[in-house]
């Protein structure tokens, strides 16, 4: 007992960090996915290597969409650079090579009652009546299926020693990876909340408060129900946690689940406030001025734990930076989820690309926008010298938060229209499909489609293999092997539910 008690501490102790990574150092880990994406997009675009998908095809995308993330965060973890060098080096070998005849993809069949547009004014009509006012971008499954995927790698490979404490949580103040991670989840999911909103706007609906809090509890009663039994089995198996993370009893389900009621709520100040932009950017100021010209901060920095508010006090306020960063995600969700963003036109190609360039120039200047807020937040010598926080979730995680996403986002979109212009050319449900299954990854579909159910059995069998293995005693080869094969479980879930066509929606 006294062995498995020390075990515990020597956990606690192990996965701490005080001071976290430099920004560039972690930006480098990020920039991983979308190199990967440039180098699937060229073997996809020159050489049809996923389409049809064959078994040798699935081998290549799990090597490169899991193997390439999982290496730049435990081999690679001091070298990215040369781990992007080897990545682009590939494409660009891939890219000079005789492409592929069957990579140049036929005209996608239109459907026997869709007559080409071409022949009538009115067909043209037509079709573009059968497409939803909303459509799947192939870039934000790209996105979100990527995001997904590090954060699965992450979770488990920090209890490792080959995982760098640089990527673990901050205890306090700085970056680090996995902190970047939580609020890239949240901001994730704004992104696709926002889905409802638009369709609501499209048809001159507005809907009722409380039939607005009465749907979003919907959403929430599971991530609440999910909040209570992560409580209850990492009290009663004596799982080794860092209070100081959320608190004695708050946990990250828990702040998921509170978000949809106060979103809301919040969906009724858009009358008085522009956007929701705005909106957050309002919310975490206050949020941060109530930090510094208050006891605020010192109370959950510092506080004693006596009663349940002081005992979950990291849970309860750094829940406001969240909330700020998911209605980030919504703002953004506004600007690229409407159909407006594919070309409708005939004329002229400057003209048919206009409503991807007004796109890219628009995220290209909110990128810009919200990574001068952070400068001017966090700089001590031309702005206002606050340090990130993730644990109090304060204005600069905020900002740090949004603005990398933001980035991220623009730089898959610029590989999507770089590599498959085809998708927004398509004016009919089954080309658009079609153009959609050709530039996304069976994998990240896989990891999008249902990633807060992947997301929770990824924490299951994180769970078990630490009640299994005595990771801190692994050697490197050991935990590669480990890992590999614990993502290889999470993926073959994944893929699994989407080859039935099983969406679970939490």
């Amino acid at each position: 007992m006294a062995n498995a008690t020390n075990y515990k501490q020597l956990k606690e102790d192990f996965v701490s960090n005080l001071s976290g990574g430099s920004v560039a150092d972690i930006s480098h880990i990020i920039a991983i996915p979308t190199v990967v994406s440039v180098l699937w997009s060229v073997l996809q675009a020159r050489q049809a290597l996923f389409k049809p998908q064959t078994p040798l095809g699935l081998v290549v995308d799990f090597l490169l969409n899991i193997g390439a993330p999982l290496l730049s965060v435990t081999l690679y973890s001091s070298a990215p650079a040369l781990l992007t060098a080897f990545l682009l080096a590939t494409a660009l070998f891939v890219y000079v090579a005789p492409a592929n005849p069957a990579g140049r993809r036929k005209k996608p069949k239109l459907p026997p009652n869709v007559q080409p547009e071409s022949k009538t004014s009115s067909s043209s009509a037509a079709t573009a009546a059968q497409l939803d006012i909303l459509s799947t971008k192939p870039f934000l499954t790209s996105y979100r299926g990527s995001m997904m995927v590090l954060t699965c790698i992450c979770i488990l490979a920090v209890d490792f020693r080959i995982f760098p404490r640089r990527f673990a949580k901050v205890e306090t103040w700085g970056t680090s990876l996995m902190d970047m991670g939580v609020g890239s989840f949240v901001f994730s999911a704004g992104i696709v909340a926002s889905r409802p909103i638009l369709k609501e706007r499209a048809d001159g609906r507005t809907t009722p408060l409380i039939t607005r809090l009465a749907r979003s509890m919907r959403h929430s009663l599971p991530l609440l129900a999910l909040g209570v039994i992560r409580l209850l089995s990492v009290k009663g198996l004596d799982y080794a946690e860092h209070v100081t993370e959320y608190g004695v009893h708050w946990n990250f389900f828990f702040t998921l689940g509170f978000l949809p009621p106060f979103v809301a709520l919040f969906q009724s100040a858009l009358g008085l406030i522009p956007s929701y932009a705005s909106l957050a950017l309002l919310l975490g100021t206050l949020y941060q001025v109530t930090l510094e010209s208050t006891d605020l901060k010192a109370y959950i920095l510092a506080g004693p734990r006596t009663d349940l508010l002081s005992m979950n006090r990291e849970g309860v306020f750094s829940f406001w930076g969240y909330l700020a960063i998911f209605l980030a995600g919504q703002d953004i969700g506004m600007l690229v989820l409407p159909r407006r963003l594919n070309a409708r036109t005939t004329t002229t190609t400057a003209t048919a690309a206009s409503p991807r360039t007004r796109l890219l120039l628009t995220l290209a200047v909110w990128s810009a926008t919200w990574s001068i807020l952070y400068f001017l937040c966090t700089d001590y010598a031309y702005g206002a010298g606050l340090s990130v926080s993730r644990r109090m979730a304060n204005l600069p995680y905020i900002l740090w938060v949004v603005a990398s996403n933001t980035i991220l986002l623009s730089v898959f979109y610029v590989i999507d229209i770089v590599f498959f212009p085809s998708f927004y050319n398509a004016h009919d449900p089954r080309a658009e499909r079609e153009a959609y299954l050709t530039a996304t990854s069976q994998v990240l579909r896989a990891y999008n489609r249902n990633g807060l159910a992947v997301f929770l059995v990824a924490n299951l069998l994180t769970g078990l293999a630490n009640m299994t293995v005595r990771t801190l005693h692994v050697d490197p080869m050991q935990t590669m092997g480990i890992l590999t094969g614990y993502m290889a479980a999470v993926t073959a879930l994944a893929l699994g539910l989407d080859a039935c066509n099983i969406s679970i929606k939490l």
